[in-house]
């Protein structure tokens, strides 16, 4: 093993060696040989390995090796010093391969060394992209957990930061490639990280790469597939995938394939699904998404079929009146619940697809079945005057501070909920009906959106979607799914919901 006065030595055999330094193999050799020493022979051998490294295109196996024994020595400094010349090896083939193993070094639990790691891994993209994302992807694809995990996630974070000149069309379109093979077998938090990095490549801001994006989702919610209600793993897996979905869609970029598939097999489904999440009202989740998306919907083959099924489905939820005794008094015991909730969602969703058969409730509907849906709607609009005059009263006069509280949050989103509904009543209430009225969703924000206007992704912390199941073993971390609603969705169903109130 060479000295530190070896080393010193045959350094300066190579500095002073100019242009014929390549003709000094032994000198370099004897370098290469320093990181068998002690410490301060491996410190030396981590700063003139790579100093030297392009002269000796035949030893660069040789080098790139023995830098990395010095990326994994036990001494932290000799780690730091090795990880931070890598960059230098990285020429022409030798770059993917000092990619895959700055990837693999991402695993380091020091924080230090994890920057020099991030640090290097920028250096390198900004050399070569391509030869740099096959090193990432390979770790990605065949690695372990923690390095799978840590290069996604330097993927999600750091792409963002690179320049156009970087990130040129042909490099996304190899990201868009790579990822797909990835989106065969991915944990629910993968896919939303995918999803991220996707949605922030310029060659998919576009119509036709949103629409790119939407068939990615559905592939991974299984829309082929007859749903399965009673499997926890996939009303999740949907839920998630839509969620993922629905900033996707826009005016031309359709959400009907989701909206058939969630009248044909949810809507009907709505009372036997079932959720790992405790104390998640999965059905309101499953109708607010299916609310979102109906804004969106193009042509749709099955338009009259899914609007029976949304028809039959608000049927469930708008009580006729309770059966009258002689002497005018509720002949039963109790009273229909109005779930305000649940109505706002499938009575928006009815409302938005009716624009596209305005005749749905007077020409494909019996004059029988009409009738007992106008005595629903008009027992429903008397409940629904009651409990706004209520709430109305509660808030009256309350303002800055007081509003912030927990039960006057919850009354001001119930009051949202209750004139929603109010209004599309009303449209349904012309002869014949109207469509034409607009409302904001009461879990939505209130803003002005042109309607071809893109619309920015979701936090995509919020939910994510489990594994895609096929043949094969898989990544079973599966991830619980973040209601849209906020924090008092919870608070809400209990407070006004379920409230039971009838017309005087």
């Amino acid at each position: 093993m060479p000295t530190v006065e070896e080393l010193y030595r045959n350094y300066g055999i190579l500095a002073d060696a100019t242009e014929q330094v390549g003709q000094h193999k032994d000198a370099y050799q004897v370098i290469l040989d320093g990181v068998k020493g002690g410490t301060k022979e491996k410190r030396l051998a981590a700063q003139f390995i790579p100093k030297f490294f392009k002269h000796f295109p035949e030893l660069a196996d040789s080098a790139i090796n023995a830098q990395l024994d010095l990326c994994e020595d036990e001494d932290v400094s000799i780690r730091r010093q090795a990880i931070k010349e890598l960059p230098q090896f990285a020429t022409g083939e030798n770059l993917p391969r000092v990619a895959d193993i700055l990837t693999q070094l991402l695993q380091t639990d020091d924080s230090a060394e994890f920057n020099l790691v991030n640090n290097a891994l920028l250096s390198i993209f900004k050399m070569d992209a391509k030869g740099t994302l096959g090193g990432l992807f390979s770790q990605i694809l065949q690695g372990e957990d923690i390095v799978r995990e840590r290069a996604i996630k330097f993927l999600s974070t750091k792409l963002k930061t690179l320049p156009d000149e970087v990130l040129t069309k042909e490099v996304e379109e190899l990201i868009l490639t790579e990822s797909k093979k990835v989106l065969e077998d991915v944990t629910g938090e993968e896919f939303v990280l995918f999803m991220k990095i996707l949605s922030g490549l310029k060659s998919l801001q576009t119509v036709s790469g949103r629409q790119q994006l939407v068939e990615l989702v559905a592939e991974q919610a299984d829309l082929e597939q007859t749903f399965n209600p009673s499997d926890p793993d996939c009303v999740d897996r949907l839920l998630q995938c839509t969620r993922q979905a629905v900033p996707l869609f826009s005016k031309n970029v359709h959400s009907t394939r989701f909206v058939t598939y969630f009248c044909e097999q949810v809507l009907p489904n709505l009372s036997s699904l079932t959720t790992p999440v405790e104390g998640l009202d999965i059905q309101l989740e499953v109708l607010k998404l299916l609310a979102e998306m109906s804004s969106f919907c193009g042509d749709m083959e099955k338009l009259e079929t899914n609007l029976r099924k949304l028809f039959d489905k608000l049927l469930e939820y708008m009580p006729l009146p309770p059966e009258e005794a002689e002497n005018g008094e509720n002949a039963g015991n109790e009273e229909p619940k109005l779930q305000f909730s649940y109505v706002e969602c499938l009575l928006y969703s009815f409302h938005q697809l009716g624009r596209k058969l305005p005749d749905f409730l007077t020409a494909k509907l019996n004059a029988e079945k009409l009738k007992d849906f106008k005595i629903r709607l008009q027992y429903f609009a008397r409940g629904l005057q009651v409990y706004i005059r209520q709430l109305r009263l509660a808030l009256q006069g309350k303002t800055g501070e007081a509003l912030k509280t927990e039960e006057n949050k919850i009354k001001v989103v119930a009051l949202k909920i209750t004139n929603n509904i109010n209004v599309l009543i009303k449209d349904l209430f012309h002869i014949p009906p109207s469509y034409k009225s607009t409302v904001t969703l009461s879990w939505k924000p209130v803003q002005k959106v042109e309607i071809g206007q893109k619309r920015a992704n979701e936090d995509t912390t919020s939910g994510s979607p489990p594994k895609k199941s096929s043949a094969g073993p898989k990544r079973d971390a599966r991830q619980i799914y973040n209601p849209p609603s906020g924090k008092y969705s919870s608070n809400l169903s209990n407070f006004n919901y379920e409230r039971s109130l009838q017309g005087k």
